[in-house]
């Protein structure tokens, strides 16, 4: 899959918080978001394939 630019207009406190949680993890600011997008969204589709599998199974 190939890559596109996203560009972004954010508060000010915002990216001094991104950057002091990419530096922590000793990423970059960029890398930083789109590994939290790509983690939430695996939440996300966990998520909704369970709540299928419970429907299918009849679990609630």
């Amino acid at each position: 899959m190939g890559s596109t630019v996203l560009s972004l207009r954010i508060d000010g406190e915002l990216l001094d918080r991104l950057r002091q949680h990419a530096a922590k993890r000793g990423m970059s600011v960029q890398d930083y978001v789109a590994q939290t997008l790509i983690r939430n969204d695996f939440d996300e589709r966990f998520r909704t394939a369970v709540d299928e599998t419970e429907k299918f199974y009849g679990v609630t």
